[in-house]
């Protein structure tokens, strides 16, 4: 089967959420300066939000004050809004589309299948930027949590996992890492699925993805990289649910702005390694 990520050309940005709206706009200037240069509309989606009211009107002063042409809040509450061939037609156009926070399952339920959801797809494919935060950052790979407590993850079964929007394929994301304390959480998810990269992104922080799927992370906040590719054992497959987990050989990064990781490799990139990758890319 033909992934239809084989061919992305555009970026994806992953915000851990309570980024800054109000001051200098660093992470958000991002996602706007990212977007292809003859594209400057913005579409922003408050599907998992219970407050669209709220959200909506504070990040369309943001992407106004960026310089955006045009922003199209879309009203996407439900399954048949989701198949609207006006909201189709507005993403289609746009070169920044947007996912507010709140309920991750709600966005999943909302859109999987639907034509936005394939527009949107489209659009990352061709170029324009994906970016979301909290919960429309954790929604983004192919595999989202959904629920689990953060104090005392490390459990069987103490993680609730789905699929997500498939925009990235080979890790998880999880949102407001740090200040929610959420480490176990993508311990237990390494414990159970090796293969998949975790990736904890604290508040004001953000990643990159890159099209080479190299990841950048800005903002002031920590990302942290949990990898438990080369786990060298677990007992997570013996045990009943609810039963403590060990791990053995899980690694853990630390990143802060400027430094980045190759998604594939499984390797930390230092501030300069992650500028040489960057420029090679572009000349």
């Amino acid at each position: 089967m033909t992934s239809h990520h084989q061919t992305v050309s555009g970026h994806i940005i992953a915000i851990g959420g309570a980024e800054d709206k109000t001051s200098d706009l660093a992470i958000l200037r991002r996602v706007f300066e990212l977007a292809p240069k003859d594209s400057d509309e913005v579409v922003i989606i408050a599907t998992a939000s219970s407050i669209p009211e709220q959200l909506l009107p504070c990040y369309e002063a943001v992407f106004a004050r960026l310089g955006a042409s045009q922003i199209h809040a879309l009203d996407i509450q439900d399954r048949r809004q989701a198949a609207d061939a006006e909201n189709v037609q507005l993403i289609q156009r746009s070169g920044v589309i947007f996912f507010t926070g709140g309920d991750q399952l709600r966005l999943t339920n909302v859109l999987g299948g639907s034509a936005a959801l394939r527009a949107i797809r489209k659009r990352l494919k061709a170029g324009a930027v994906v970016a979301g935060t909290s919960a429309g950052a954790a929604a983004m790979p192919s595999t989202m949590i959904y629920n689990g407590a953060a104090a005392d993850a490390l459990r069987k079964g103490a993680v609730n996992m789905s699929f997500g929007l498939d925009f990235i394929r080979g890790m998880v994301i999880d949102s407001h890492f740090l200040e929610r304390g959420r480490f176990t959480r993508l311990m237990e998810v390494g414990a159970s699925n090796p293969e998949q990269l975790g990736v904890g992104i604290g508040e004001d922080a953000a990643v990159i993805i890159h099209p080479n799927r190299i990841l950048e992370t800005i903002g002031t906040g920590h990302v942290i990289i949990i990898d438990s590719r080369d786990l060298a054992s677990s007992n997570i497959a013996e045990l009943s649910i609810g039963e403590p987990v060990a791990v053995e050989n899980m690694i853990l990064h630390a990143m802060v702005s400027g430094h980045g990781y190759d998604i594939d490799a499984r390797r930390y990139l230092s501030a300069d390694e992650l500028s040489d990758l960057l420029s090679e890319r572009t000349t």
